[in-house]
């Protein structure tokens, strides 16, 4: 991995509500972020804090994760409470797309990608905790995350990959051919071929400096953006490797304790060959657990379960 650089925050802007988990850009260089109280909100004007505009686009009824622009112009929002939604473009009306797999309800949907097709791939991060005991996964290891794919006629999603650790954020390569899937609790991403000769196979596709979160593209010249919502935690790797019984009894400990995240913060990204093109971090944040990172214009927009805002930062130079 390369050394990394200094993170550049340049200002803050509120929200007036906690936790715009996912962050992405619209055509018009408009940010669109979900929040805690189960709001989609659309962001004009990031480049300057007295300048920001915050409207309400839709409401989930839920608590909305991953949010992904349909080239229909619809918004494709993973729902941790109701499933896969989908906003219908001017309306605001919700839609849902797919409720149960498998004969189970579904939950925890943490990330939606569209393919040219109309196929929507999507991930759950946890069968076994909710989102807001997220920590109990984390700390158990429970390797119940899943990689999902819901026809374009609809239907029940198909199970791609099961037995992942806390699958998280999901990209596209550039030519369609795979999907990199962020497992958090692995502090790595997952390469998942779609087509070719390993089609229906996944390999590592990077190995990671901390936990990442949701992952972002701009399209398909540009490079792929993860978010670290921690550094890596030695004790935690260390715990990882304990009997199931041991770490089940850690995982129901730690949900019920109280939790702050660190100052630490960093992003990197990723060319579709696995080479690091950026690598970015600071410490002592006062912005902390991002969880998300997008590009418009000249800056980096950064999302976070945690804090009630969002972060803008200077963009790295290319090259």
């Amino acid at each position: 991995m390369d050394r990394p650089t200094r993170l550049k925050p340049l200002h803050y802007v509120s929200l007036g509500a906690r936790g715009p988990e996912d962050v992405v850009v619209d055509a018009h260089g408009r940010v669109l972020t979900g929040v805690e109280d189960g709001r989609i909100l659309r962001v004009h004007g990031l480049g300057h804090p007295h300048t920001a505009r915050v409207e309400v686009l839709a409401e989930t009824g839920g608590r909305p994760l991953g949010l992904e622009l349909a080239a229909d112009g619809s918004l494709l929002v993973c729902d941790a409470e109701r499933g896969l939604l989908r906003v219908g473009p001017g309306d605001g009306i919700v839609r849902v797309l797919a409720g149960t797999v498998a004969g189970e309800r579904l939950r925890f949907c943490s990330n939606v990608v569209a393919l040219p097709d109309g196929t929507v791939c999507f991930t759950v991060s946890s069968r076994r905790h909710p989102l807001q005991r997220w920590i109990g996964d984390i700390v158990e290891h429970s390797g119940t995350g899943r990689l999902l794919r819901l026809a374009p006629d609809g239907g029940e999603p198909e199970i791609l990959l099961d037995g992942l650790q806390f699958a998280n954020g999901l990209a596209v390569s550039a030519d369609g051919s795979f999907l990199v899937i962020a497992e958090t609790g692995a502090c790595r991403l997952t390469r998942y071929h779609l087509t070719g000769p390993r089609a229906g196979h996944a390999e590592l596709f990077a190995t990671l400096p901390g936990m990442p979160d949701n992952l972002w593209r701009a399209g398909p010249d540009g490079p792929i953006w993860v978010a670290l919502a921690a550094p890596r935690n030695p004790p935690l790797d260390l715990l990882h490797r304990t009997p199931a019984t041991v770490r089940g009894a850690a995982a129901r400990a730690a949900v019920h304790a109280p939790f702050r995240p660190g100052g630490t913060i960093g992003v990197l990204a990723f060319d579709d060959h696995g080479h690091t093109v950026h690598h970015l971090t600071r410490r002592r944040s006062g912005f902390r657990m991002v969880t998300s990172v997008c590009t418009t214009g000249d800056h980096l927009v950064l999302g976070s379960l945690w804090e009630p805002g969002l972060a803008v930062c200077a963009q790295p130079p290319t090259g």
